[in-house]
């Protein structure tokens, strides 16, 4: 099989982030000012090179395994053809819907996704403001592609194309597309709704091009003109430092495993549980949140 010559598209993607982060950057500031922040914007970009660095690292582990997987387990092998893109774009899509969605209900992700979720503030920034550790296990939802017969450089490659989709969704700048697009695809005001804090919006809208997923899967929630979206987390961690974004929630994962009194297959429930979880019934994960505010709403 001919395997095509396909550059590193984030790296060529980079100058244009640059400049639509600058671009995007004054406009916010002259027309809503207290609705952007340069601490925050340049805690994300260094978020960014963080991530991209880090990734040098991480895509080789990612590209042995996958690529291991294709050479001695593929049960076929997919061409590169037209057709084949759109079945891995659809494919690695869904994979990525799962991905996300384990990210936000079970800690052991969470505490390298909650990156990305960290910032009071949306825009373009927001969206380079991405996990140092994650690339490192994330990949496993997407073990199944090379299974089928993808090869690997088609899945790189698609997993770039799915990065460089979300970015133009980071900002508040676009309030609606059109309602075709809004009913088909991740748009601005779908991923608003996932970047919320707000009980009602908490761990919606998980897709990464598709917003189908969330509708076939009971994740969709639109977002509402009576209920502003209040970005951040539920307890923000307050803070423009690199190194405590990166690793804050590790921390306290770890802290609640070692000085939790309780018993071993408690204490590595921290791992596995949602994020909120305790052992003493004392935490509130995101749906007791939801519950409690729909109880006010009667």
């Amino acid at each position: 099989m001919e395997v095509p010559q396909i550059p590193n598209l984030i790296l060529y993607a980079i100058p244009f982030f640059i400049a639509t982060v600058i671009i995007e950057g004054f406009s916010v500031k002259k027309r809503e000012a207290e609705n952007y922040d340069l601490k925050d914007t340049l805690a994300s970009i260094f978020m960014g090179i963080g991530n991209t660095l880090i990734g040098f690292a991480s895509k080789l582990v990612v590209v042995s395994v996958i690529t291991f997987i294709y050479e001695k387990y593929r049960i076929a092998t997919i061409p590169f053809v037209w057709w084949a893109w759109i079945l891995i774009l659809i494919a690695e899509d869904f994979c990525y819907y799962w991905f996300h969605r384990i990210s936000h209900e079970n800690r052991f992700f969470w505490a390298s996704h909650v990156v990305h979720h960290s910032s009071k503030k949306y825009n373009l920034s927001t969206a380079l403001r991405q996990t140092w550790t994650g690339g490192f296990f994330g990949f496993v939802f997407y073990l199944i592609l090379p299974f089928i017969g993808f090869h690997p450089l088609m899945i790189i490659t698609q997993m770039s194309i799915s990065l460089l989709y979300q970015y133009w969704i980071h900002t508040e700048l676009i309030h609606k597309m059109p309602n075709w697009f809004e009913a088909i695809f991740n748009t601005p005001s779908h991923h608003r709704v996932h970047h919320g804090s707000n009980p009602i919006y908490l761990d919606r809208n998980h897709a990464g091009i598709l917003i189908i997923w969330d509708k076939l899967f009971g994740t969709f929630q639109p977002e509402l003109t009576d209920e502003k979206v209040v970005y951040g987390l539920t307890s923000n961690i307050n803070t423009y430092n690199p190194i405590k974004i990166a690793f804050h929630e590790w921390v306290a994962v770890f802290t609640d495993f070692f000085t939790s009194k309780t018993s071993l297959l408690n204490k590595f429930k921290y791992f596995i549980k949602a994020p909120g979880w305790r052992h003493d019934g004392t935490g509130l994960s995101s749906n007791d949140l939801k519950q409690e505010w729909l109880q006010k709403q009667k």
